[in-house]
């Protein structure tokens, strides 16, 4: 009488589960990690209420030393108007996202809106929420 088993015990280790694993950590990981915007100066934006906006074409920042950055790139404020033309030249509907950090004088934010006007572009003054 034979006792033996017919089915042989494999010592192989299949490594597809911990691939799928693995994949779905990264996938998770991607969605929950934070964004990198163009938004990357470091600010302290004016509290207020109000709705937040997904459109931009372009970021002017105003930093309390008064330095101003289009997007991430450092601009002196004589060089900003043509700057700003020659970056939203072509664009349907050109936008402006202005982002005076907290402390900036109204001046310097009232110079960039008055660009904004002069060029008929739109622009959104950036806060943070209460």
């Amino acid at each position: 009488m034979n006792l033996r088993s017919r089915n042989k015990i494999s010592a192989d280790f299949s490594m597809s589960s911990m691939t799928d694993i693995v994949f779905l950590l990264l996938i998770f990981f991607m969605l929950t990690s934070p964004v990198i915007t163009p938004e990357a100066l470091d600010l302290i934006l004016p509290k207020a209420k109000g709705k937040t906006t997904t459109q931009q074409n372009i970021a002017v920042s105003i930093t309390k030393d008064l330095q101003f950055y289009i997007n991430d790139e450092r601009v002196s404020a004589s060089a900003l108007e043509s700057t700003l033309k020659s970056r939203l030249v072509g664009e349907e509907d050109p936008t402006i996202i202005l982002r005076a950090e907290e402390g900036v004088p109204i001046e310097k934010a009232v110079n960039v809106m008055d660009i904004a006007n002069r060029n008929s572009y739109k622009i959104v003054l950036a806060v943070k929420p209460e």
